[in-house]
């Protein structure tokens, strides 16, 4: 799915009437009439925007004018967050953020990788699924969790919570080549 169509919606719900009329007589210029007056919700007019070229996953200057315009912060500062994130300019090739300190961490972990795991909030179930798929690799096993953990977390999943969780194990020099 489209995060950035997503994003779209998520805005789209959050819209009141009043805004949405304030929206529609912001795009008056860019949109025909016809089209305008046909809309009926956030999702109408964002699908007529992307339409017109005048919004896009990686064009979303117009959008951000227009949220600020109806005086909605807390979206632009959604639409800010997701384009720092890099959901509007990352081509699809580029390798996932969480891969190198991914590796830093299971070149480095060792034995105590479950003590790790259990900071993360990983159950143990899934620790003990993931050790008897792997029950002579602790490598494989260090790497399996935490890409359950990143799994589990999908989005959510940040690297500043991984060193958050090497310190809590006292793994300082661990968390300290994940930082770098």
């Amino acid at each position: 799915m489209d995060p950035f169509l997503t994003l779209l919606n998520a805005f789209s719900s959050s819209l009141s009437d009043t805004e949405l009329a304030s929206l529609k007589f912001l795009c008056r210029g860019e949109i025909a009439k016809r089209k305008l007056e046909s809309v009926q919700s956030g999702r109408d007019l964002f699908g007529f925007l992307l339409e017109q070229q005048l919004i896009a996953s990686d064009k979303v200057s117009f959008l951000e004018e227009l949220l600020k315009n109806i005086k909605r912060e807390d979206l632009v500062s959604r639409l800010k967050q997701f384009v720092e994130e890099g959901e509007v300019n990352a081509p699809d090739d580029q390798p996932d953020v969480h891969e190198k300190p991914i590796e830093v961490i299971c070149e480095n972990v060792g034995k105590d990788w479950k003590m790790l795991m259990r900071k993360l909030d990983i159950s143990e179930v899934k620790l003990e699924r993931i050790m008897a798929a792997n029950p002579y690799n602790l490598h494989e096993q260090l790497l399996q969790s935490l890409r359950e953990w990143q799994k589990w977390k999908g989005r959510d999943a940040k690297v500043t919570d991984l060193i958050k969780a090497l310190r809590g194990c006292n793994l300082n020099l661990v968390a300290d080549k994940v930082e770098k």
